[in-house]
């Protein structure tokens, strides 16, 4: 699928993303966490050889298969998935980027697995995601990751396995002379879009499309944040609202897939920041365990826009990398339910601790799930002087 070119293309686009999205550069000795799903062994090869070349020290670890996932979820005991392993923690500390390669071999495996023991062993690991908050924070980590296709994907998309990784090719570039050139031009573009977004004072946001018909409060001391090196690809501006004041109605129109099970149609009711009425047209009884995965599963952790004259991504993919940036006709907007992004605060990051973050409406869970409407929308600021203007309109940023 993939030339031993376009491989290393990928590695270097990778490279530019984990550099990118690190406040601090990489010296030789570092450690980098490497993760990878079997069926992403070309490229983590690859990948490997190119950390190398860098004088990094790579970690490589390869995930669950199907099958093991299937084992630790369906037989294990609660002790057993939440169980630590000896060392993570000093390790978590200690490592300067992590790069995950996504490629899964099936999206419906642990459908019959109770989805609370999947939300146990996310909550029991929640605190190695504040670690690496933290050091990011501190500019001493940085994260990317990216896909590789699968037929899992593939047919849950409803495309050749050649044409899911032709979208992957046109979504990162792989087929210009120098994707890594390209994407600091897009970086650029996207300074642009952030610095204006960043100079508007608003107070909300209302959010307009046919199934659609919500407000968001960015919030005190917030900033748009996106095309940032964490994603590849990537071309989303967000920001993490203050998720008390949310309220509307919110649709997902695209299918989404999690923890083994196929969502459609989701459709969420807000009501002083809370999610307080859901359904789905499939998959509505999943979307209520999610929601009550914890104390803030059903609370607003992004909100999220991205510009179709940006991403290149013109299919459903089966995943939420390709499928939070989807371009197409109108662009998109998501909005995820769960954690916040620490790093949209706008003030001194390394004074943003849990006091600090209650105060400013930061949501805390061990949820992240991202929710796309596709819809052709409206998307207008109320500012604090009273007069509103739209941002974004027909799929575009209004700048």
């Amino acid at each position: 699928m993939f030339t031993k070119q376009e491989l290393q293309k990928y590695a270097r686009t990778l490279w530019w993303g984990l550099s990118t999205a690190r406040t601090g550069e990489y010296k030789p000795g570092d450690f980098v966490l490497l993760r990878y799903d079997l069926d992403a062994l070309p490229l983590a090869e690859a990948m490997y050889d190119l950390l190398i070349e860098q004088g990094i020290v790579p970690v490589p670890r390869a995930g669950l298969t199907p099958n093991m996932e299937l084992s630790f979820y369906g037989k294990g005991s609660e002790e057993q998935i939440t169980a630590i392993p000896a060392g993570d923690k000093e390790f978590m500390a200690n490592v300067s980027g992590v790069i995950s390669l996504i490629a899964p071999a099936s999206l419906t495996h642990l459908k019959e697995v109770d989805p609370s023991y999947i939300g146990k062993a996310a909550v029991a690991r929640k605190f190695m995601r504040d670690i690496m908050e933290q050091r990011e924070i501190s500019g001493e980590l940085g994260w990317t990751l990216c896909a590789w296709p699968t037929k899992a994907m593939a047919d849950a998309a409803g495309l050749t396995l050649d044409e899911y990784a032709q979208q992957i090719k046109n979504a990162c570039f792989l087929e210009d002379d120098d994707p890594a050139a390209t994407w600091r031009n897009v970086f650029d573009e996207a300074q642009q879009v952030k610095a204006w977004l960043n100079s508007l004072d608003v107070e909300t946001l209302h959010v307009e499309s046919e199934h659609t018909d919500l407000i968001v409060n960015p919030g005190h001391d917030r900033q748009w944040l996106g095309v940032s090196g964490h994603n590849i690809p990537s071309f989303e501006i967000f920001l993490s609202p203050d998720w008390r004041d949310t309220r509307g109605v919110y649709f997902a129109d695209q299918p989404s897939f999690r923890s083994g099970n196929l969502v459609r149609g989701v459709r969420l009711e807000f009501e002083k920041g809370r999610v307080v009425r859901s359904d789905a047209e499939e998959g509505a009884d999943f979307v209520t365990k999610q929601l009550n995965m914890d104390k803030g599963a059903s609370q607003l952790g992004e909100f999220s826009l991205t510009d179709r004259r940006f991403s290149r991504i013109s299919a459903f993919m089966a995943n939420t990398l390709f499928d939070e940036n989807f371009g197409g006709e109108h662009g998109n907007c998501h909005v995820a339910v769960g954690a916040s992004y620490a790093d949209t605060y706008a003030g001194d990051q390394r004074q943003l601790d849990a006091t600090r973050k209650k105060e400013l409406g930061f949501n805390e869970s061990a949820l992240h799930w991202d929710l796309v409407n596709t819809e052709n929308k409206t998307v207008t600021a109320k500012l604090k002087d009273g007069s509103s203007v739209v941002i974004y309109e027909n799929g575009e940023f209004q700048y």
